[in-house]
């Protein structure tokens, strides 16, 4: 019954300000979906569809209330290459299979995983991502001719000096209404948002994806179904911890990835692209008073609503106009404090940041990036810890100071020399941590060491109160084998 009231609550409180904020949400959404779209090489009216599903489906589903989420530049890099490869009915059933994999992490219970993600990785993922948008954009930039170079110089000009004359209108949105208006004017030669693809001009359509369901497609759609979940997992739980941090509220991060899973699979089964949490929008909307559920409703109701009424208007925009939007999306989602930090940061720190961002671009893989750089920073987390490890030896008693496990059982056995005793050896683990079956072995293995050399061996501190599989010292062999 309580959660049932606070769930209720989530939708009531503050209408208003609730309606409110979401339509500045939507009009921050509108010009990125579309160029999202472009970027992955879809239709703008599979984006925008997307969007309006995404954000109806996690308004109800959803962990975190005042989370934007729709078609995002994140899952848009992700796809690009399968919808290239294999066209867009592929790129609907990935989706199915990526908020399949969603809703199992949830379930799982995987989100709780994020807490290994250090900030260097976080900072890495970000990086890559500005990154490969930015790079997305190049071929556009070479090939826009005078024309569109200039369109492209103004609209940054735009975006960047809107601000300074009002903040109430998102700066892209003013951006591409100036463009349209002026490429429209002049009689601009420049390509427009009509001639990527279809635009919207009713309601979704529900549409079950026409491929062969047979093991072939899943070897296509396997590897770009994974990258979509654990990359859309991964933006919208960093998306949802700040929000947690600008509200002071906490959120479900386990319920967000159920409801990301629903969301893109309604999204793929009404013609849109998978996606995820859209960090720059969900900070639009709590900005302007979002709190609740009711804000992410009204961001994808209003958003359906302009598109069906305003399609043709939209359809005119140069795409130019959009390539400037994604380069200052690329400069702003670029962490410069980061770069500015690396002389102060450790040096292992800067090492995983760098490789996630490395293997990221190289691989145009941001999942794997982030595995890498998991990876690199659990490594050298155990390399640090076992550095901290010492035996200190007295007369015949040893010392041991520290966590003894996989990565310092070896430091730790060589650390007993029975060459140069003549009498009983009595090794002191009170102060010591062993954590696994292999720091159980490596005792073993230096009483087996004295045991040979007809040292007897008394082991202190360790108990039946010894962690996991661990053995009192009473069960350890008393003679040597």
């Amino acid at each position: 019954m309580i959660i049932t009231r606070h769930y209720l609550r989530q939708w009531r409180d503050n209408p208003v300000r609730e309606i409110l904020a979401g339509a500045v949400a939507t009009f921050a959404l509108i010009p990125e979906v579309i160029a999202f779209s472009f970027t992955a090489g879809i239709d703008p009216a599979v984006g925008l569809y997307a969007s309006f599903v995404i954000s109806i489906v996690i308004a109800l589903f959803g962990g975190r209330p005042a989370m934007i989420s729709a078609a995002a530049g994140s899952v848009a890099l992700v796809v690009a290459p399968l919808v290239r490869d294999h066209g867009m009915e592929h790129l609907f059933a990935a989706g199915l299979l990526a908020g399949l994999f969603q809703i199992l992490f949830g379930f799982a219970r995987l989100s709780t995983l994020m807490r290994y993600v250090s900030n260097s990785v976080r900072t890495g993922f970000v990086n890559a991502l500005a990154i490969l948008i930015f790079a997305a954009q190049l071929p556009h930039v070479l090939n826009a001719g005078p024309g569109g170079h200039a369109v492209i110089a103004a609209g940054l000009g735009v975006i960047y000096l809107a601000p300074r004359v009002t903040t109430r209108i998102p700066a892209p949105l003013i951006c591409v209404v100036l463009l349209t208006a002026a490429c429209s004017t002049l009689g601009l030669a420049v390509p427009r948002v009509s001639d990527l693809g279809m635009m919207p001009d009713g309601l979704p359509v529900f549409h079950i994806p026409d491929v062969p369901w047979d093991l072939d497609l899943l070897g296509i759609v396997f590897a770009p179904a994974l990258a979509i979940a654990m990359v859309g997992l991964l933006e919208s739980l960093m998306t949802a911890g700040v929000v947690d941090d600008q509200t002071g509220t906490p959120s479900d991060k386990n319920a967000e990835a159920r409801g990301l899973g629903l969301a893109n699979i309604a999204a793929s089964l009404f013609g849109g692209i998978a996606g995820c949490g859209m960090i720059g929008q969900t900070v639009s909307n709590v900005k302007y008073g979002g709190r609740g559920r009711l804000s992410t409703m009204a961001a994808g109701g209003l958003l359906l609503l302009l598109m069906v009424a305003a399609g043709g208007l939209i359809g005119r925009v140069p795409v130019a106009a959009l390539v400037a939007i994604m380069i200052t999306v690329s400069i702003d989602t670029l962490d410069w404090g980061s770069l500015k930090r690396l002389r102060s940061t450790p040096m292992l720190s800067n090492l995983v940041m760098l490789a996630t961002v490395a293997v990221t671009i190289l691989s145009h893989n941001l999942s794997l990036g982030v595995l890498v750089g998991v990876l690199m920073s659990g490594v050298f987390f155990a390399a640090k810890v076992a550095a901290m490890q010492h035996v200190r030896r007295e007369g015949n008693h040893y010392f041991v100071e520290g966590q003894i496990f996989f990565a310092s059982a070896e430091a730790f056995v060589e650390a007993f020399d029975p060459i140069h005793h003549d009498g009983p050896v009595t090794i002191d683990l009170s102060r010591a941590t062993l954590w696994d079956i292999t720091a159980m072995a490596a005792v073993e293995k230096v009483r087996d060491r004295f045991l040979r050399h007809d040292l007897p061996v008394t082991v202190r501190g360790l108990t039946a109160d010894a962690p996991g599989a661990l053995r009192p010292v009473d069960a350890l062999p008393k003679t040597a084998p």
